[in-house]
This record gives structure tokens, sequence and C-alpha cells, in this order.
């Protein structure tokens, strides 16, 4: 790194690579906030367990790709490569998500996860290749780029979820697209050009961040701290970047004659033949991902177990019920193909893990045993993006009140916006649910601030209206986890220095049990929220801030430290395995939490159902909550019990074979 430009001791390529990623995560995840939302309340009509099932396969998948997307990488195409036909394939999809088509929206899906594949492991690949080997700057350059990757993460929601929920799904998906090419564009420009399309880029974002939010003082604090973090990351990286760019051979193909080299007789060169290859493939994740439900006369997805027997179960007492559940979903195409993924990785690791030497094997044992707590924490914490999503929209209180209907007020006619405030209360003899009230957001997208004519009844007395705006989207609160983590990220890593330069800092497992606990605590808050609902059924919303919050805290105990662990404790010759197999469980974890989803379903995908009133649902999504504080809890208990034994199979010091007292610092 000594003839390279830096900045802060960073290389200036980094900056290139942080903004890339940013505008990456903001397309990806501004999809995410409103895919859940857009299957249900737009033109698909899903009820929430075929939604639920959709999005676990949509995430599961998008876990799967990147372990082809990085082989193909390493053996032939290159990083550079591989990042520019991700993110062209992403961009596509984002574009096609537009379309109001059931093949389409499929379509769209199957290109988002084909594109993260070669995206996402690519360009974290080129991050690291920044350093030279043994660089102790290499971890805080990782870190400015998981503060990248958060700071995309937390403006999609209040940009993209913003307006998509507010003036129309596809301006959402158009400025998710937008963001997308703007990222490719960064990656690929010459650096003049690059510095303007940052600068051009954030002052966007920062002008939508001011102007497109809801008048809430919380969401405005969040806007503005998201604001000024862009402006002052666009301000940084300008500067990086007039010292020098990205290095024209960083991500080159490792063999460029064996990259165009001719396959098929000579038609085709091995880059088109991967090209082309890709795109035929595209089809068939179109059928993983549906379920293969295009293919069926009905349009329903494939399951591959006989309704008497799921149909048994479900008559059964309360084990069999979830049985039934887990059984269905897991027997779908995406589930079988992660199930028997899982067990041919599991069975070859384990075949490999008992040929080792004492040390290496036990180390290998502490990978697997973490790998299954790492699977049941993003099992439990990826309820963000389905049940807790749904929970926010149908039973968290999102309305700054204005003022409250009198007594004087009944038998009146008075026109208000109907917002939240409305849900459960009738207008005239007419009771007013969550699907009258879309239906109405629907018809008047082109006027957010539309009223209707409401008579006011007795059972009318202290109902809330809104002012105007009359009330924040449900997808703006998925900022939260990124806000935060852009708010404590730093201080954790700072603490686990300050721990570790005294040798106080926890081996780990224990962090692993940390970051467990934290997240049973964030479902007790959400429980609690709805324990102590007001008489609708509506959760204050500083239950839903508090339960995020644990969340990320516990996340920044677990995820850091993850691939870190398996780095550190594989076996040279397995290592590339055992992190395509973290991954892989990571996509198991993915697809396990929308069977946990089903659980809060309470609509189905008839024309005629309907959400329920508030309170007929927050129970619901209480009691699974609950559940799952519970279930976390158990798992920590589980953990912390191992964790000696754990920390003592780690062999921290020792050579291979050899036995050595342990350090205080483990992890």
């Amino acid at each position: 790194m000594n003839n390279t430009p830096t900045l802060f001791g960073h290389p200036a390529g980094l900056y290139t690579l942080f903004f890339a990623e940013m505008w990456e995560r903001f397309s990806f995840y501004g999809m995410r906030a409103l895919l859940l939302f857009y299957m249900i309340k737009g033109f698909l009509g899903y009820g929430d367990s075929e939604a639920y099932a959709v999005y676990g396969a949509y995430t599961a998948l998008v876990y799967l790709t990147p372990f082809f997307g990085g082989m193909l990488a390493d053996r032939l195409l290159g990083a550079r490569r591989a990042v520019i036909l991700g993110g062209l394939l992403m961009a596509a999809g984002h574009l096609t998500m537009t379309i109001e088509n059931d093949i389409a929206f499929f379509t769209a899906l199957a290109l988002l996860i084909c594109g993260n594949g070669f995206f996402k492991p690519n360009i974290s690949t080129m991050v690291g290749a920044q350093y030279p080997a043994g660089s102790p700057r290499r971890d805080a350059g990782f870190t400015l780029f998981y503060m990248g990757i958060n700071l995309g993460a937390a403006m999609s929601p209040l940009l993209c979820g913003y307006i998509g929920e507010t003036y129309g799904w596809h301006y959402g998906f158009g400025l998710a697209t937008a963001g997308m090419l703007v990222g490719l564009a960064v990656f690929v420009m010459p650096r003049r050009i690059t510095q303007l399309l940052i600068l051009a880029g954030v002052l966007a974002a920062a002008v939508g961040l001011f102007v497109f939010r809801p008048d809430s003082g919380l969401q405005v604090a969040i806007n503005i701290f998201v604001g000024v973090a862009l402006l002052a990351a666009g301000g940084i990286a300008i500067a990086a970047l007039g010292r020098g760019g990205l290095a024209s051979a960083m991500g080159a193909p490792p063999d460029m004659a064996r990259l165009h080299g001719r396959v098929l007789g000579g038609l085709l060169s091995r880059q088109w033949a991967v090209y082309l290859c890709t795109l035929a493939a595209i089809p068939v994740v179109v059928l993983f991902v549906s379920g293969f439900a295009p293919l069926a006369s009905d349009g329903d997805a494939l399951v591959l177990v006989p309704a008497a027997f799921v149909e048994r179960l479900q008559a059964g007492g309360a084990l069999a019920q979830v049985l039934a559940v887990f059984v269905t979903e897991m027997s779908r195409p995406a589930g079988l193909l992660l199930t028997v993924s899982g067990v041919v990785a599991l069975g070859y690791l384990l075949m490999h893990t008992f040929k080792l030497d004492k040390v290496r094997r036990e180390r290998m044992f502490v990978v697997l045993v973490l790998t299954f707590f790492s699977l049941t924490f993003w099992a439990f914490f990826e309820q963000g993006g389905s049940s807790i999503n749904n929970f926010t929209d149908r039973n968290v209180d999102r309305v700054a009140e204005q003022r409250a209907i009198g007594a004087a007020e009944v038998g009146s006619v008075i026109r208000i916006q109907p917002t939240q405030e409305q849900l459960g209360h009738y207008n005239g003899a007419t009771l007013f649910t969550l699907d009258a009230l879309n239906a109405l957001r629907e018809a008047n997208q082109d006027d957010p601030a539309f009223a209707v004519e409401w008579e006011v009844v007795p059972s009318n007395v202290g109902m809330g209206v809104a002012g105007r705006p009359a009330e924040t989207p449900a997808s703006v609160y998925q900022s939260f986890n990124p806000v935060y983590i852009l708010l404590f990220g730093l201080a954790f890593t700072a603490l686990w220095g300050f721990l570790g330069a005294r040798n106080w800092e926890p081996p780990t497992p224990y962090k692993f049990a940390l970051g467990l606990l934290q997240l049973g605590l964030g479902f007790g808050a959400f429980w609690y929220g709805a324990q102590v609902s007001d008489e609708r059924g509506m959760v204050a919303l500083q239950w839903l801030a508090v339960g995020y919050l644990l969340h990320t805290t516990g996340e920044l105990c677990l995820s850091p430290v993850g691939l870190s662990m398996v780095t550190k404790l594989a076996p040279a010759r397995l290592v590339s395995t055992v992190m395509g197999a973290w991954f892989l469980a990571t996509a198991f974890s993915q697809f396990l939490a929308a069977v946990i989803a089903q659980f809060t379903g309470v609509t189905g995908g008839d024309a005629d159902a309907s959400v329920p009133a508030p309170i007929d649902t927050v129970h619901v999504y209480g009691d699974v909550f609950g559940s799952v504080a519970v279930m976390a809890l158990a798992a920590t208990a589980v953990c912390l019990l191992l964790a000696p034994l754990l920390t003592r199979w780690m062999h921290v010091g020792e050579e291979e074979g050899e036995a050595a007292p342990l350090s205080a610092k483990q992890s």
C-alpha cells in the first residue's frame, strides 16, 4: 500500500467501493422495505401466509447465490466483471418490479437473486484486496465499509419506503432502480465523473430526506441524522478520490487467457458462456422463488407433501399444528433445495472434521456449533422484514394526533383524513378497517392529504384526528436497525478494543450468548408492548423502538465476530468450504424466519379476505413474539452452558496438536 494514495490511512479506492455498495444496499433494502406490503396490498393481493412464503424463498435464495457468484469470480470472471454483471442484473430486477404482472414480479425477484449473487461477495473481496496481507488497517477498512452498507440501508426505507407507500409502489421501485444504476456508475466511471456522481447523488438524497418526510419529531430527527451522515460521507469520499481512485487492475480475472478461451466448439468465449448461462438460470430461479406457481393451472405454489397428511396434523394439538406449518413450508421447492444442500454440506464437513487432528477437530466443532446458534439468531432477527413489518403496519401507533373527537360532535358529519386512528371505529354503521383505508389511499394516490366524510357516533368519542401529514408509513421504521448501527457500531468496535487491551474481552461463544440474550429481550419488548396496548389494540411506538434497539445491540455482539471466527478456526484447506456453509446456514435461517412468520398470519388470499381490527390482531403478534423471546432466551442459556467447553476447544494460543494455557482474550 506504500504507493497507493490514501486518506485517513485507508486506500482512496475504498471510498469508491463504499459508495458503490451504499447505493446497491439502498436499492436492495429499498425494495425489501416495500416487498411484503406490495405483495399484500398491491395487485397480487396475497394473504399473509402466501406473502411470507414468497418472501422467505426470496431472502433464502439471495443468501444462497453468493456462494456460486464468488466461485465464478475467483475461478474465471474476476471480481470487477462479477460486480458489474451483478449490478446490471439487479438494476433490471428493480425496473421489472414496476410491471404489474405475476411473471414479471417473479422474474424481478430472480434477477435480484442472481444479481446479488455476483455483486455482494465480490465487492467485499475487493475491499480486502485494497490492503496488503497482514495490514493492521484491514479490520478498520471493513468497519468503514460496513458503515456504508448501513448508511444505504438507513436511507432506503426513508426514501423508497416513504415514497412507495405514499405516492405509489412504482415510484419506490423506480427510486431503487435509480440507486442501483448510480452505484454501478460510481464503480465503473472515470474518477472525475465518479466524484460528480457522488456529489449529485448525495445532494439529491439529502434533499429528498429533508423534503419527503413525515412531520413527527422522531422521524425528522432520523432523516436529519441520516442526511448529515450522508453529506459527511460524500465530502470525505470526494476528497479521497481527489487523491486517486480504484486501481484499474483491481478485481481483474485470475487468468485472462482462460477467460477468453473458446468453448462449445469455438462458438463462445468462457466469459460469454457464463453470461448466457446466468440468463438461462433466471427462469429456473423464477420457478424456485415462486414455488413453481407459473407452471400450475391454478397459480398455486407447489407443496410436495400430501394434503391429507397436513390436514391430520392441523387437526391435532399445538405441537402438531406447528409441525404442519414447518412440513408444508420445508416441502416447497426452495425449502427442499436448502434442506438437501444443508444435509450434503453438513455431511461433507463432518466427514472431513473427524479426519482432523484433535486441535483442528475441536476447532471445527466450535465452528459448527456456533453456526447453529448464528442460524437461530438470524431466523428470529429476520422477522424484521416480515412479521414485525406487518405488526408495525397494523398495530403500532404511527400517527401524531392533532385533536380528539368530543362528545359535542356526536351525530355530526365531519371531514377528516383517515389514518390508523380510525381503525376499529365505526363511520356511522360501517366498521372502518385497514382494507378500507388501503383502498382509499390507492384511489387517492395523487392526493396523499385527501379527506373523507365521517359520521360521528357515540363510540367515536376520544378517537384521534391526525394533522398533516397524517401518518408515517410502516416501511419507514425499517430504518431503525441501520440507524442504530450507525450510532452504535463504532462504539461497539471501540468497546471490544478497550476490553481487549485489558484482556477483558469476552470469548466468541460468550459474545454469541450476549447477542441471543439481547435478541430475546427485544422480542420481549414487542410482547410487552402488545400486552399494554390501548383499548383498540394499538401499541405505543416506543416499544417498537426499544425492541429494534435490543435487536441491533445483539447483532453487534454476534454478527461482526462470526465471519472472523470462521477464518480463524477453520483449517486452511477447508476455510472456503466452511465459509460457503456459513452463508448456506444464513440462507436456511431466512427461510426458517418465513416459517416462523406464518404463525402471525391473520389474512387469507381470498378476494374477500380482510385484515381484522387491531384488537383482533395485536395478541396474535404478541403471542408469537413472546414465544420467540422464550426460545431466544432458551438458546442463550444453552449457549452459555456450552461456552466454557467451546472456549477450551478454540485452543487459543496453541499450535495443532499442542497443549498450551488459555489466554484471557479468547475471541
